[in-house]
């Protein structure tokens, strides 16, 4: 019997009305009948019903935009009266407590825009199911804590789609015999062994090259490594693989972790709402994560590949091996992967940079989404599409609070609470709880106040005073959590401060750890011959925001000799922010120029020193974005942000611009392109002293950026410049644009970048641009990364244009999600982030804002990504 009930406002989740499942299922069997736009799945499942459940209880399935053919219950077709389907589940009344169920059922992937489940990407098949996509594949449990072993068998056109993968181990594949209906056909069966969520499964189907490996585990087993692109893309390959190997040898030796299949897949596709997925065996990755030459990609393409494909395979454990019990536990899987690709990246390149790269993301995306309407826990309590919940908060906080942990406990019992965790929870949907009793077993530590830091959103905020008389300095260590939505008081958090006391020339002595455990502490240190300057949250040892009352000359003390490269930059970053604040009407600072000449003549005294890293002198040589600026005063006014940004960049380079040229001339290198570290870096050090150079783009300066351009033997070097003259107010902006896309106009991630560019212009006539673009050859509202470089890089990055006074930039934006909303609501539902701070701008944008919200909110037929962002941003 079909129903088409559908309630008429999406309801919530609660994590406290988890309930296990009553049924299981130990083993999935999947055929498809692969076809364009009728694909026929067909599903045997062996079910049973779960220890300590009742009998008798319904079978519930879920399934969303399915064709049902047929239900069969142990070889026995049911009717239509002896099952219910309506628009997300079928529901069959009566069922035996050990059974098989077969279903057959037709879908479309050629309509799939949302690219959820089974689609198709450039004449390709292949499928998301995070978080609750395979349910667009066929009827079945669609919840993480259902696990069982799959077997798959795909049939499919040989001519048209030659390569046919899916998880596990390769079975049998031939061709099959002659039809009428299906001439030269062929299939390819696929066996996981190791019991996964349906969320992890994974199907491709295509005309594909593939360049292979191998890697030898510790333990001596051969695993195939092959990374599958589109034909023209094999070239672009080689770095994916190189870090993927890479990745398995640091999982082997940092955490003990060996791959256990026979082969590990990585596949490239274009339409892809993820960077990537770590489906077991067969990782399925966005193409701008894969593809690379010197030619197409920069050196931050090449660390993201690195840092993105550490984290998928670092999932096999984290994620895969042992996933999470419900999707409140997202966290669980995705901040511990974070936090381990992090120092994966940390140990290939410079650990310092890495962790001031990993801050500043943190600050940028994660700090905003605590402070306002959009504010969770890491583990939230409750929502109404679990897609609008892979935040910065559960990814990126999620890792700090991993790192905390290894802080308190220390590294030698962290590692073995890793190894309890793997070991007990093998083959399990495990908690947050679980994690945390591990650490807790491993270390005797009690972590109970810890676990808050789960449980509450929100950024504590620590202030910290100091006082100095007659060789006794004491500290007074505060901590305070600001309400948030559904949250309004907070008890103090346990937080681990890593403390040294810096003095006119170093250190003063050890690092300590100070564990802040309630409202007020306070430190005292005697008997020294010289006021120190402390050096406090040193490598950001907690996620807070900090107010310490440091004096010019403590803070210029810090930028010049403090031995904590973090705290350094993180010193120079917050005086630069505070100096932009206060040109703006916003700061405290009341002799701005004077201050901001002792703070060039910092940064000159860093950069002179030979021993620093390029890549860390570049971090320090770089200013503060305007939405940067933007996130930390108190009432946002676009305008006057502007001008105070080009003021302060205008006065370093005053002090600068000489040293500044030199910088760009020695660390040109006539070397071969290799995208490690030691090159990228001086490649960073070099483009920045040309971006603060762009600040006034004299002719001199302008010569430097076109022949860049124009001469450039890597894409780093080349878009450096082109970007640069993107956000120039010059006479060859414009040529300089359509030269890069008349030459480029062939390779789509390149092209993705120059329509980033133009839409982060703050250059006079860029929304009309922007639409223009908007009907550009080289857009497609389809394609997620176009969608993300065009309508993303404006709304984020573009804060004058944007925010424009009149209001016609939001009028385009809030245009674009109602477009994109049917036909990808994932995505438009993330674009929405960028006005999660709308309630801190000035009244006459705020008002705008705050309407655009309510309308969307109030638009029938929205689907429940945008309509639950919209809801929880309009409040």
């Amino acid at each position: 019997m079909k129903t088409d009930t559908q309630p008429e406002q999406p309801s919530k989740i609660y994590l406290k009305d988890y309930a296990a499942p009553v049924y299981g299922v130990r083993h999935a069997r999947l055929e498809f009948d692969l076809a364009y736009d009728a694909t026929k799945v067909t599903a045997r499942l062996q079910i049973g019903l779960n220890p300590d459940q009742p009998e008798g209880a319904p079978l519930v399935l879920d399934g969303e935009s399915l064709d049902l053919v047929g239900v069969r219950l142990d070889g026995r077709d049911l009717s239509a009266d002896d099952y219910e389907v309506n628009n997300t589940q079928l529901i069959i009344p009566s069922v035996p407590p050990s059974f098989t169920l077969e279903t057959e059922v037709v879908i479309n992937p050629s309509a799939n825009s949302s690219l959820s489940g089974l689609y198709m990407s450039n004449g390709m098949f292949c499928t998301q199911c995070e978080a609750e996509g395979f349910r667009r594949i066929t009827y079945y449990p669609d919840r993480p804590d259902v696990l069982a072993t799959f077997d798959v068998r795909i049939e499919a056109d040989k001519k048209a789609y030659p390569v046919l993968l899916a998880n596990g181990n390769p079975g049998q594949n031939d061709d099959l015999p002659e039809a009428a209906d299906r001439p030269g056909w062929h299939f390819a069966e696929w066996s996981d062994p190791h019991p996964k969520p349906s969320y992890l499964f994974a199907l491709v189907a295509g005309d594909l090259a593939h360049t292979e490996d191998q890697f030898t585990t510790k333990g001596g087993n051969t695993v195939i490594l092959r990374v599958y692109v589109q034909p023209e893309n094999i070239k672009k390959c080689d770095y994916t693989l190189d870090a993927l190997k890479r990745s398995m040898a640091w999982d082997e030796e940092t955490f003990g972790r060996e791959y256990d299949l026979d082969v590990f897949m990585i596949v490239a596709v274009d339409h892809f709402n993820f960077g990537a997925m770590e489906n077991k065996g067969l990782n399925i990755f966005n193409s701008a994560y894969v593809l690379a030459s010197a030619e197409t990609a920069t050196d931050t393409d090449y660390e993201l590949i690195e840092g993105i494909v550490a984290h998928e395979y670092f999932h096999n454990w984290s994620g895969n091996r042992v996933t999470c019990r419900d999707w409140f536990q997202l966290c669980l899987k995705e901040g511990f992967t974070v936090f381990r690709d992090q120092e994966f990246s940390s140990d290939q390149r410079s650990r310092a940079v890495q962790r001031i790269k990993d801050v500043r993301r943190l600050w940028q995306t994660q700090f905003p989404e605590d402070g306002g309407p959009l504010a969770h826990p890491v583990r939230p309590e409750n929502y109404i599409t679990i897609d609008n919940f892979y935040t910065a908060t559960v990814y990126n906080k999620g890792a700090e609070l991993v790192r905390m942990m290894k802080t308190l406990i220390g590294s030698d019992d962290f590692r073995r609470a890793t190894d309890i965790y793997f070991d007990r929870h093998d083959g399990e949907a495990a908690t947050v709880e679980d994690f945390v009793i591990c650490m807790e077993e491993a270390s005797g530590r009690d972590l109970a106040q810890f676990r808050r830091w789960y449980c509450d959103a929100g950024t504590p905020e620590v202030d910290v005073t100091d006082n100095w008389h007659d060789g006794s300095y004491t500290l007074t260590v505060s901590q305070k959590t600001a309400p948030t939505p559904e949250q309004d008081t907070k008890p103090p958090q346990h937080i681990p401060i890593r403390l040294k006391l810096i003095g006119q020339a170093g250190p003063l002595g050890d690092e300590r750890l100070i564990e802040l455990t309630e409202e007020r502490l306070t430190l005292a240190f005697n008997d020294l011959h010289q006021k120190p300057v402390a050096s406090i949250f040193r490598e950001f040892s907690a996620p807070i925001k900090l107010t310490q009352r440091l004096s010019l000359e403590d803070r210029m003390t810090l930028i010049r000799v403090d031995d904590d490269p973090f705290n350094r930059w993180a010193t120079a970053h917050t005086l630069a922010m505070e100096l932009i604040r206060s040109f703006a009407g916003d700061g405290e600072i009341v002799q701005p120029e004077e201050t901001l000449f002792a703070y060039a003549n910092a940064i000159g005294h860093v950069l002179q020193q030979d021993q620093l890293d390029p890549a860390f002198k570049a971090e320090i040589l770089r200013t503060p974005t305007e939405s940067d600026v933007a996130r930390a005063v108190s009432v946002i006014d676009p305008d006057a942000i502007i001008a105070a940004r080009k003021r302060f960049r205008s006065g370093l380079l005053a002090t600068l611009k000489e040293q500044l040229f030199e910088i760009y001339q020695s660390n040109k290198n006539d070397e071969a392109y290799n995208p490690g570290a030691a090159q990228a870096g001086q490649r960073a050090f070099k483009n920045g002293a040309l971006g603060l150079l762009m600040a006034e783009p004299t002719d001199k300066v302008m010569g430097l950026a076109l022949a860049q351009a124009s001469d450039a033997s890597n894409m780093t070097d080349e878009a450096a410049a082109v970007l640069l003259i993107a956000h120039a107010d010059r006479p060859e902006r414009q040529q300089v644009l359509d030269q890069f896309y008349a030459k480029w106009r062939q390779e789509t991630l390149v092209v993705n970048k120059w329509l980033a560019w133009q839409a982060m212009s703050g250059v006079a006539g860029t929304l009309q641009r922007l639409r223009e673009l908007a009907k550009h050859e080289a857009f497609d509202l389809r394609n997620p990364n176009k969608v993300r470089s065009l309508i993303g890089g404006f709304a984020m990055e573009n804060l004058g244009t944007f925010h424009a006074a009149d209001g016609a930039g939001y009028e385009f934006f809030f245009g674009k999600i109602r477009d994109l909303d049917p036909v990808n609501p994932q995505v438009a539902a993330r674009l929405l982030t960028a006005v999660e701070s709308w309630e801190k701008f000035e009244p006459s944008r705020r008002e705008k804002l705050g309407a655009a919200l309510k309308a969307l909110a109030a638009v029938q037929g929205l689907s429940k990504n945008v309509y639950e962002m919209a809801t929880r941003l309009s409040g």
